[in-house]
């Protein structure tokens, strides 16, 4: 069984790091056949209103279902997703 590793530079796609704002972009999402991607807000970010939230990020979190299709990476105008296995 391959072991996928999918890496988001986080200073280039998330806006409580000083990326870019992922509920402008997420091109990974829309690329990305089977789902592996979420946006969700920022953890271990302090908001003035917590019910809502200004800042996010996009985890892979069912790395199982990645195809190694390189879609997400092709999509991302930021150039923060690497892939490897």
């Amino acid at each position: 069984m391959v072991k996928t590793k999918i890496v988001i530079d986080y200073s280039k796609c998330g806006n409580a790091t000083g990326g870019i704002d992922p509920r402008q972009c997420s091109k990974c999402l829309q690329a990305c056949d089977p789902a592996v991607f979420v946006r969700h807000m920022a953890f271990n970010v302090k908001e003035d209103n917590p019910y809502d939230p200004q800042y996010w990020q996009i985890t892979p979190v069912w790395l199982s279902l990645c195809t190694h299709c390189g879609k997400c990476v092709k999509a991302c105008p930021q150039k923060a997703i690497t892939v490897s296995f």
